[in-house]
């Protein structure tokens, strides 16, 4: 049985970071794993939540190091080897579009997209209801369509900035971090599919730290984290939707005392959700 100081040794947190080492290895894992791949661009879709924000920031830095390295006369960003993809993914019109706006402002990418998914997530979504609908297979539940048209307009923006990764020559990036991977809060094949994930082994406050330190707005830092994917509930929170706060998930992570039920239900959610971080089992496993 897994134990939770075995869940906490997978999720690589430490108790305290260095934020300069912190920004710096990761920085360098980015440049270095594109470098390695043999193409030129990143791209990664911004909420204007924390995560992205951040993640967006430190993208650009290792782009802009590595076009430096490339040629430090460079001043036209257009002829630089290197790229940075910031792609805008609403569904319609974004509640928060202000937030995401500043998101890219902080950023400041090589490049900007926007690329709206609520067409494509629709069609998919009322073909399949049409079909199951003929065989009478479909749900009444409003909220069972609710919930899986979420995870389809999280696998639609996937599906596009992999589309602009083919097209561009790129990586596409994943915002994955420890407090979101021990509760398997990403839809699978959607923004849990990426080519690296360099938030991983850090926490919700620590991220909240580098972002801080790297210049983030004091409201993008404080603000509340949320999904947004559910028609029915927008803008519900994480914590809601979690059962539970992120400062109690950092605390666990971080080895500090939680309360029982805090512990139990971070290794049962842990253990319900291994198939989201496990390789696709085969009848060798």
């Amino acid at each position: 049985m897994t134990s939770a100081q075995q869940i906490i040794e997978a999720m690589k947190v430490q108790p305290t970071i260095n934020i300069e080492f912190e920004i710096r290895r990761r920085i360098d894992f980015i440049k270095n794993t594109l470098v390695n791949s043999g193409l030129k661009n990143l791209v990664l879709g911004i909420s204007g939540g924390i995560d992205s924000s951040t993640l967006g920031k430190l993208a650009q830095l290792a782009i802009n190091e590595l076009n430096e390295f490339s040629d430090p006369d460079i001043s036209d960003i257009e002829h630089c080897p290197y790229q940075f993809f910031a792609v805008r993914l609403p569904y319609a019109t974004q509640a928060d579009e202000r937030d995401a706006q500043n998101s890219i402002t902080f950023i400041n990418p090589s490049v900007t997209l926007e690329i709206n998914v609520k067409d494509s997530t629709d069609s998919l979504f009322n073909q399949v209801e049409s079909q199951l609908a003929e065989y009478s297979q479909l749900t009444d539940s409003h909220f069972l369509k609710d919930f899986t048209k979420g995870n389809t307009k999280a696998r639609m923006r996937m599906a596009a900035q992999y589309h602009i990764a083919g097209l561009v020559g790129g990586l596409v990036l994943g915002t994955d971090h420890s407090a979101e991977n021990i509760t398997g809060f990403f839809t699978k094949w959607g923004d849990g599919a990426c080519d690296l994930i360099p938030l991983f082994g850090l926490n919700k406050r620590q991220i909240k730290q580098i972002a801080a330190h790297l210049g983030a707005p004091i409201a993008m830092v404080n603000k509340t984290p949320t999904a947004d994917l559910e028609c029915l509930d927008p803008g519900k929170t994480d914590e809601t939707a979690l059962g539970l706060t992120y400062e109690q998930i950092d605390d666990f992570l971080e080895g500090k005392p939680v309360d029982d039920f805090v512990t139990d239900k971070l290794v049962n959610t842990y253990l319900k959700t291994q198939h989201k971080r496990r390789p696709i089992p085969t009848i060798y496993d």
